[in-house]
């Protein structure tokens, strides 16, 4: 038996490196910042990534063969978090306290974001408290905000696993 038998490479990377590139490109959309008064800030940049991969993994994990792509593409995430943080010049030992307490954030958003989308809970309201943090959005704002939300999962649930999986997202409503 050869060892690279023993170790198989993950022909998965490529395709989960270039579908956090995309989730990272739509997080950047002027319209966010601009029009819907997301601040633009690295705390509202941080929360745009953190709904557009919410919206991803959700649809991802509706696969049943999914997992391990979801799984590489939440550690992709963190470690990019990670090496920025680094960038800024976040000392050593802090960089694990707050790549920690992002990961708590970005699950808690996950709850509140899912019971929005299932009515369970207010969709504006979860996007005030975490989105727009201590900003004030203007209602109409705020409804461009969830009505997005709505839209982008709804074109997720429609587009084939192996889209993702190839590391693909569907054009967004703004494109369209």
């Amino acid at each position: 038996m050869k060892l690279a038998a023993l170790f198989p490479r993950n022909t998965r990377v490529p395709a989960v490196h270039a579908l956090y590139a995309a989730l990272v490109e739509e997080s950047r959309a002027p319209v966010f910042y601009e029009l819907w008064g997301v601040p633009d800030t690295l705390d509202g940049r941080f929360e745009v990534v953190c709904l557009h991969a919410f919206l991803v993994l959700r649809r991802l994990k509706e696969a049943d063969d999914a997992a391990d792509f979801s799984q590489a593409l939440f550690d992709l995430m963190f470690q990019d978090f990670d090496r920025n943080l680094r960038e800024m010049g976040a000392s050593d030992l802090g960089v694990g306290r707050q790549v920690k307490a992002m990961a708590q954030a970005f699950y808690g958003r996950i709850r509140a974001y899912e019971r929005g989308l299932a009515g369970e809970e207010d969709l504006t309201g979860a996007l005030k408290r975490n989105l727009y943090g201590t900003t004030a959005p203007e209602p109409a704002q705020l409804a461009a905000m969830a009505d997005y939300l709505r839209r982008r999962a709804a074109a997720l649930a429609a587009t084939p696993v192996e889209t993702l999986l190839a590391g693909r997202l569907p054009r967004t409503a703004m494109e369209a």
